[in-house]
């Protein structure tokens, strides 16, 4: 009998039913459409049930009956792979068969990733998984290595950013359900991308979610933001790390994924010896090496800990890689000027000089936001460990009105901005949009069909806006022209600033593509130098004869600086002050002999990068 959870369908006609209802004295499958029929499921241990079904076709919608002592309930699916009436509907039964068209493809280093982070639904006008694919040779053309999707679990309604899931193996129907997302992950492969997706697994959505009907998925030791914490310690955990596993190996096996993005891993409450994410990383590691593949785990955490990335055998979690909101705060406060909520532990310059040379900023001291010491060093984790951005789905989205960086600060300091991401020694992340300067916001949406569900998400949205000095009235998620002000304006990108922002982001990454020194994600070689008084922080990389000095400049007047250290010919590669990338123009000439000490007048908020490369001698 097929393990696997959910309805497996085989040809020429027959379906496989497995689910996990302990809370059941019996369980029946009920399918509903083409024609209907029931079959009992014979109960197995641990509280299992399954069923053959034979002559029964893709496209048969169906629901499992689950008797009580008192009632009879019909539930789709926990393991639906499509729910094409949305969340409340039956579960529809797929073909997985997929004609996958992706060139002898090989995968992306880990190292070598460039993240695009997108919206399915705002993506494009036409919001769905086909319309993307049209897009996706400008985003290689433009130097983008992996793509990562924002969650595309079946979620309420038509319009969500995709943390509301209640379906983790259905594809969210209105993007173009799994044929469509077959389809794009086909598409970009063929073109060299990587494809990851944003999955969540430390809550379910409120809307649709019957699990608790189901059985003990739930714990009630606990809570998160979102309601009730995963059961993934306490009786019975086994299976419902089990659920959430199989989930991430289904993404993986069938859609060919090549990472995920696991969102708010803090969130996940887990003190027993034998961890869910050990676990998962484990499974999914040892899955991709029986495919001969690599699939990498990308954590979202903001406790500062380096356990997340640390081998198992030394005490750590054993995924590869994780977001580094650190470097993304200590960027945004020095060019905003903003210091509420999390941004209050920020602002210095020597906070960006420590998140380039180490890491993560807070390593155990005390945090005022926090009103407790935060963090452990990261000094010992390779920089191909950590993604860092200057903005991403949660820093724009969760501001009050969704503005985006570029609209907070000077064309300028968004070069500026742009440049320390892309020239750090770590992951780069864009969010969709960002690569020209997108004037339209990003904002939190919804379509619950739930009054009271609705009223809910926006008290909580405005609770949460209480900690930052915001004014006004945020806009309504339910509405749907929040949604739709969201969409990308891709014309934008043609035109005039916003041409020439995608033309020096698209310089930007070929430089670190092809420059030794940039391509190289160590910290060792790597110096940096925080001139507090100038507002100068110098970054000096080394590999293999080939050194390169970024000069990041964020003071808001001119500033003379000495360069020490250095010696040889340099060539300027990139001046942001350049009229070519719509600056003023820049003093400092293409190439420079330094001797031992170099002294060079910088523009403000201005981002200069030279390159050298060592004498070789037969």
């Amino acid at each position: 009998m097929n393990s696997r959870l959910g309805a497996v369908w085989e040809p020429p006609g027959r379906c496989r039913f497995r689910v996990w209802a302990p809370h059941a004295e019996k369980v029946e499958v009920r399918i509903v459409a083409p024609e209907k029929r029931t079959v009992a499921m014979e109960a197995k241990e641990r509280g299992y049930h399954q069923a053959v079904v034979e002559d029964v076709q893709p496209g048969s919608l169906y629901l499992y009956r689950l008797h009580g002592k008192t009632e009879k309930r019909e539930r789709p699916d926990p393991a639906s792979r499509s729910q094409p009436q949305g969340v409340h509907g039956p579960s529809e039964i797929i073909d997985p068969r997929f004609r996958w068209d992706e060139g002898g493809w090989q995968g992306v280093s880990l190292e070598d990733y460039v993240l695009y982070e997108l919206h399915v639904g705002t993506f494009t006008p036409e919001g769905t998984f086909d319309a993307a694919i049209e897009h996706l040779d400008e985003l290689q053309d433009l130097g983008i290595t992996a793509i990562e999707v924002m969650p595309v679990a079946q979620c309420p309604g038509e319009r969500n950013w995709g943390y509301d899931g209640v379906y983790p193996f259905a594809v969210q129907h209105s993007f173009g359900g799994p044929e469509g997302f077959k389809r794009l992950i086909s598409a970009c492969h063929l073109r060299g991308l990587a494809v990851v997706l944003d999955v969540v697994y430390n809550h379910i959505g409120p809307e649709g979610n019957y699990l608790g009907d189901f059985a003990p998925y739930f714990t009630d030791r606990t809570k998160t933001t979102w309601g009730p914490a995963l059961n993934f310690d306490g009786p019975h955990s086994d299976e419902v790390q089990r659920y959430f596993i199989e989930n991430a190996l289904y993404w993986s096996r069938e859609f060919h994924l090549d990472a995920f993005r696991l969102d708010a891993i803090h969130a996940i409450v887990e003190p027993g010896a034998r961890p869910f994410l050990v676990q998962l990383g484990k499974e999914v590691h040892r899955q991709a090496e029986q495919m001969n593949r690599k699939v990498y785990l990308i954590a979202e955490s903001d406790l500062n800990d380096s356990r997340t990335v640390c081998s198992v055998e030394s005490g750590g979690y054993g995924l590869d890689a994780q977001w580094m909101d650190d470097f993304h705060h200590a960027l945004h406060a020095l060019l905003t000027g903003e210091r509420d909520g999390y941004y209050a532990d920020f602002g210095k310059l020597e906070h960006l000089a420590k998140a380039f040379r180490e890491g993560f900023v807070y390593t155990g001291q005390h945090s005022s936001y926090r009103k407790r010491s935060h963090g452990t060093s990261s000094r010992h984790i390779s920089p191909h460990r950590m993604v860092v951005c200057a903005q991403n789905h949660d820093q724009i989205g969760n501001r009050m009105r969704g503005k985006r960086l570029n609209q907070l600060v000077s064309l300028e300091e968004f070069k500026l901005a742009t440049g320390a991401v892309i020239l750090s020694p770590y992951i780069p992340l864009l969010f969709m949009g960002q690569e020209y300067g997108e004037t339209a916001p990003f904002q939190y949406f919804v379509s619950h069909s739930d009054p009271g569900l609705v009223e809910a998400v926006g008290k909580g949205r405005r609770e949460e806006y209480g900690a930052f000095d915001w004014k006004g009235e945020p806009p309504d998620p339910p509405d749907k022209q929040t949604f739709l002000r969201s969409k990308l304006q891709w014309e934008l990108r043609n035109e005039g600033q916003h041409r020439l922002l995608w033309q020096f982001t698209k310089e930007l990454l070929r430089l670190r593509r092809e420059l030794p020194a940039l391509r190289h994600l160590s910290k060792e070689g790597m110096e940096v130098r925080c001139d507090e008084k100038s507002n100068v922080l110098q970054v000096r990389r080394r590999h293999e004869g080939n050194e390169t000095l970024a000069l990041f400049h964020f003071g808001k007047s001119k500033s003379t600086i000495s360069v020490q250290g250095i010696k040889g010919q340099w060539q300027k590669q990139l001046d942001s002050t350049d009229p070519r990338w719509g600056g003023s123009g820049s003093e400092i000439p293409g190439v420079l002999d330094f001797s031992e000490e170099a002294i060079l007048q910088l523009q403000p908020t201005s981002l200069v990068l030279f390159t050298h490369n060592e004498e070789t001698h037969p």
